[in-house]
């Protein structure tokens, strides 16, 4: 398949993911070609490189755990396709998020799970700096990312403290190694968004105050941060010319069990089967459509 075709098709992918579909101004936050970009670099690692994903936002300050389930299952598809290119697989979160997280990534046993306190020792910090030396290429998925004075909020303008660890520092540590850093957002207060924080401040819908400064080599806007983690798998296979989207029935499978362990809609703050507000079916039939363009492409190439 030529290059330019590999464009048309990851071009198709974004718009099914960046219509805005919470109305939240996310199309403002969109860098053409980064989720093209994003995907190259995934597709160009080699067997035995280390990925590492960040996730976790503890937004449902008030319940036990704060888990939403935006984030979970975005961070199992990409943990799922570096597996796919036979990568060594690290999710890294929040102590807070551990059962929900362990609970999304059950079906992906080689994966593994570090979790870090919002206080964190030093023994934290030489964990958190061994995996900055041993990392190739760090995503982030739905991770909560420090504003102008070093706190994490909600959309609500909500601060974390207590909840969110300063995963932050991983950022600095690996970009200071020259590793490249993608992330995925939905709503401007997410790692990575520092990118575009002009655009952020010129989108009624964001509070100026939550949005994140830390920028991201490679930002993927996305309606749902699920979405924009289902099409960075999409994006990257087609590259690799590897599956690496989830099925419907494998997301369904995993929101249950998340739900099982209390994961909460962010936007509602119930214990349910949504994402952002959104009816579960939503994000399927997103699924279905970054599905329908793989295929696509595969008939066409």
């Amino acid at each position: 398949m030529s290059s330019a075709k590999h464009r048309r098709l990851i071009q198709k992918l974004q718009a099914i993911i960046g219509t805005d579909a919470g109305h939240r101004g996310m199309s403002a936050l969109i860098v053409p070609d980064d989720l093209h970009h994003a995907a190259e670099c995934f597709a160009q690692m080699k067997p035995s490189q280390h990925v590492v994903i960040l996730s976790g936002f503890p937004c449902c300050v008030q319940h036990t755990p704060p888990t939403e389930t935006d984030g979970p299952p975005g961070t199992a598809a990409l943990a799922q396709t570096a597996l796919a290119l036979s990568c060594q697989t690290t999710v890294v979160t929040d102590k807070c998020n551990e059962d929900v997280f362990r609970a999304g990534l059950q079906h992906l046993p080689s994966v593994v799970l570090e979790c870090f306190p919002a206080n964190m020792t030093r023994e934290d910090d030489q964990r958190l700096a061994a995996l900055a030396s041993n990392c190739d290429l760090l995503l982030a998925c739905e991770r909560a990312g420090p504003a102008v004075d070093g706190k994490c909020y909600t959309m609500r303008g909500i601060d974390m403290e207590g909840l969110v660890a300063p995963l932050h520092r991983l950022v600095h540590q690996v970009q200071a190694r020259n590793v490249p850093f993608i992330a995925i957002g939905d709503g401007g207060n997410e790692m990575g968004m520092g990118k575009v924080l002009s655009q952020i401040h010129a989108t009624p819908q964001i509070l100026n105050s939550v949005a994140c400064v830390v920028p991201a080599d490679y930002l993927i806007a996305a309606s749902v941060s699920n979405w924009g983690a289902y099409a960075l798998a999409a994006a990257t296979g087609l590259l690799a010319g590897i599956d690496c989207l989830p099925t419907p029935e494998q997301e369904v499978e995993l929101l249950q069990r998340c739900i099982q362990q209390n994961c909460r809609d962010g936007v509602s703050g119930r214990v349910e089967m949504t994402v952002d507000g959104m009816p579960l079916e939503t994000s399927l039939q997103c699924l279905r459509d970054l599905r329908e363009v793989v295929l696509s492409g595969q008939t066409d190439s």
